[in-house]
């Protein structure tokens, strides 16, 4: 309940600005509004590794040119390795969505058949990845906007933070709605690359045009000439590793399946071959235009780049290829320039997309398989997993500022996580189809399942290949911070689920008799009261009605006055409950009240405590900045004190009816702090179905030892119906909604002190 009603009141504060940002809360039975047909899934999912061609090109020319511009010839076998590579990939991962629909993907692969370690290693390697995905766009994105912005250069740390900020407000919106608007930019990258390629193709080979780059006249110093033998190897090898960057994201379509329309296994391999299509397309086109255009680039530009045999100096901005490429085949500030610059820039921001919908499923299969928090497993107002995206995107924001959004810094961390998902999953594959071949027997079923080991087969040899290559060539570039990373995140999760396990083992109910099913000799009910009051009257039927074995009420004594008149008070009314007076000479409420319980239970240790606190419950938000909560504190510590319960006894003021009134014209129940988890069913309450005496959702639950009239058992018959109404406390029930402002709690009774509202102690 503590927990609940805290909820309730950040909830209630945030509730307008959150309606504004994310829009409204939407019915579990809309999910299947939010599902992406294969136009939406397409820029959705790959638009990683659609947009890596804008900086993956360069990344090989850029390793290359360390060798000099002869090594650029080099280029075209690089681009074919890629090329290869990408579609045994993609071949591969064809095989797993038709295996394994469910989404949880390369995670879900590796723990079926190679165990939970193999499965918690490829979700660490993800994870990490999936968070420098948004990390690198970002910071690519801002750069490639910086040369023509150079507020934006400035300000670049700024800037990601401020677009790492808007895209997770976009996806907190919902997948479908952000799908629609990311659609745009990425169809636009993808068709102006292809007309570059295409008018670059026919200006060279049918009009026989010499297309120059801006760069072509300039000349590259080698730091390394007449490279041969190992060390050229291992420079191509650390050129291919570069060119990897191509295959980022591809993964993140088998760990979406689910978000596909269905039939989802068919819809998610059609996407997966389209982007392989187009990204291969795109990424071989443009180091060829390199090429035919003499583009020069050079990892420090300053020194290493010639013009005229001096170096171009530290205010010269290197440009990446695809815009060099654009300048040469579209003419400088033409209209097809201009577009393809502004779609390249864009684009580089929304493939951080690709991570806002891969990492909150799989943190939501993590939380499900108890390895991560379970909160992570909880859809928000919008179906999406919202916490998940909130993680992702603070965790991109912190890197972004230890990096200073600086790309080519956070490249050299990347790809080691994807090819360490690709090599297990694709291991995994292997092992699953040769236990399905143990024991099929029909012949046409035996032969589609050698031909999809034999695929998967080879994937897993060349991406463990790859993997290794990476790791050599990039380990001391920053390589190691991902592996760093990936441990971190590997032991973070044992642990979690090492302490959930350990929960569960706790709370298993025994068979026979144990000490928590036998019952207490006694209950003694401690009701709380600072004054006589609705709240107080309301509270103190519903005592009754628990018919325990005693009941007192009980008072803490800040100011003698006060305590006097509510003395009189109770004696002029003639309630035949006692009243104890507790005196407070440092005029807390807080410890006497939790010192009196626990000397009750060390004076009976077998006998149960109830301790009940009245509250009211106030219906607008800026009425909860005006009480001080204390009846939270209060619960709070009694929630440690073992053998004894809490009951809120809820008292809805006037103003709750508003808050209500709201609730029926949205026609939906969004209740501040309701958990959306599990099987989404297909009707919804308008609003919680107990009322005047009646059962519904409190705030807390009785298993955390805390209770509201309308949960406990004593709820059902309801405190509306018992002599509460005679004594005047008949406008609201008990059965109501605990989750408001717990002020009539509070037990002080001074005009100083810690109490919390004009219903009890004043402040």
């Amino acid at each position: 309940m503590f927990e609940g009603l805290r909820s309730s009141v950040v909830s209630k504060l945030t509730d307008v600005p959150k309606r504004i940002l994310i829009g409204r809360a939407l019915r579990s039975d809309r999910l299947g509004e939010t599902l992406l047909p294969k136009r939406i899934a397409l820029p959705v999912f790959a638009s990683d590794p659609l947009s890596s061609v804008a900086y993956a090109p360069g990344e090989v020319l850029l390793v290359l040119s360390i060798a000099g511009v002869s090594a650029y010839h080099f280029s075209p076998w690089i681009a074919l390795a890629v090329v290869v590579l990408m579609f045994t990939v993609v071949a591969s991962y064809r095989q797993n969505v038709h295996a394994y629909p469910s989404g949880g993907g390369d995670y879900e692969v590796a723990t079926t058949n190679l165990g939970p370690k193999a499965g918690l290693t490829v979700a660490s390697a993800l994870l990490v990845d999936y968070v420098l995905t948004v990390a690198v766009s970002i910071s690519s994105g801002i750069e490639n906007l910086g040369s023509a912005v150079p507020f934006v250069v400035e300000h670049k740390v700024a800037c990601a933070v401020a677009v790492i900020v808007l895209l997770t407000l976009m996806n907190l919106r919902g997948v479908k709605e952000s799908g629609k608007l990311f659609a745009i930019p990425t169809y636009v990258f993808v068709a102006g690359v292809f007309v570059m390629i295409a008018w670059g193709a026919f200006r060279g080979l049918v009009l026989d045009d010499q297309m120059r780059a801006p760069t072509a006249e300039y000349t590259i110093k080698a730091e390394h000439q007449g490279l041969a033998g190992f060390a050229l190897v291992f420079l191509m090898l650390r050129a291919f590793s570069s060119g990897c960057a191509a295959l980022t994201g591809v993964e993140a379509i088998s760990n979406g399946v689910p978000a596909f329309r269905k039939p989802k296994s068919k819809n998610a391999a059609s996407t997966l071959l389209a982007m392989g299509l187009l990204a291969v397309t795109m990424f071989c086109g443009i180091i060829a235009l390199a090429l035919v255009t003499k583009v020069r680039m050079a990892e420090n530009p300053a020194v290493d780049l010639l013009q005229n045999g001096v170096g171009v100096g530290a205010d010269y901005v290197q440009n990446p290829v695809i815009t060099q490429v654009a300048e040469a085949v579209f003419g400088k500030g033409s209209f097809f320039f201009v577009v393809l610059a502004a779609a390249t820039a864009l684009v580089l921001f929304l493939a951080a997309n690709t991570a806002y919908n891969g990492f909150p499923v799989l943190g939501s299969i993590l939380a499900q398989d108890r390895y991560l928090p379970r909160q992570l497993h909880t859809r928000g107002d919008r179906l999406a997993f919202s916490n998940g995206i909130v993680l992702l995107a603070g965790a991109a924001m912190l890197l972004v500022v230890i990096y200073g959004a600086d790309s080519t810094r956070l490249i050299q961390l990347y790809i080691v996580g994807v090819f360490v998902s690709f090599t297990l999953s694709q291991t995994g594959m292997v092992r699953h189809w040769n236990r399905h071949l143990a024991t099929e027997t029909d012949p046409a079923k035996r032969r589609h399942m050698v031909r999809s080991r034999a695929i998967n087969t080879f994937g897993a040899f060349f991406t463990g290949l790859v993997l290794v290559v990476v790791l050599v060539t990039k380990f001391t570039h920053g390589a190691w911070v991902a592996l760093l990373g990936m441990v971190i995140f590997y032991a973070t999760m044992t642990a979690i689920r090492r302490h959930y396990d350990g929960v569960a083992a706790e709370l298993v109910a025994p068979e026979g008799p144990s000490d928590d099913s036998v019952r207490p000799s006694r209950v003694h009910s401690v009701l709380l009261i600072s004054k006589i009051h609705r709240p107080a009257l309301r509270a103190l039927a519903y005592a009754k009605l628990m018919r325990s074995d005693t009941l007192e009420a009980l008072t803490v004594n800040v100011d003698p006055a006060e305590t006097n008149v509510l003395r009189e008070e109770w004696e002029r009314r003639g309630i035949d409950v006692p009243l104890k007076v507790l005196d407070s000479p440092y005029r807390e409420i807080t410890r006497p009240v939790i010192e009196y319980v626990k000397s009750l239970r060390r004076e009976s240790p077998r006998d149960a405590v109830s301790v009940i606190i009245p509250e009211y419950v106030v219906g607008h938000w800026y009425e909860h900045l005006l009480h001080n909560q204390s009846a939270l504190r209060l619960k709070g510590r009694l929630l440690f004190t073992p053998g004894v319960m809490v009951t809120s006894v809820p008292y809805q003021l006037q103003s709750s009816e508003a808050a209500k009134n709201r609730a029926r014209k949205r026609q939906e129940w969004n209740a501040p702090g309701a958990v959306r988890r599990g099987p989404l069913q297909e009707g919804h309450p308008k609003e919680p179905s107990g009322t005047a005496g009646g059962q519904t959702p409190g705030a807390g639950s009785p298993g955390e030892g805390t209770s509201t009239a309308g949960t406990s058992g004593a709820g059902k018959s309801g405190a509306g119906k018992s002599g509460a109404g005679s004594s005047g406390a008949g406008k609201s029930a008990a059965g109501t909604s605990g989750a408001g402002s717990s002020e009539a709690g509070a037990a002080g009774t001074g005009k100083s002190g810690t109490g919390s509202s004009e219903s009890d102690a004043k402040n």
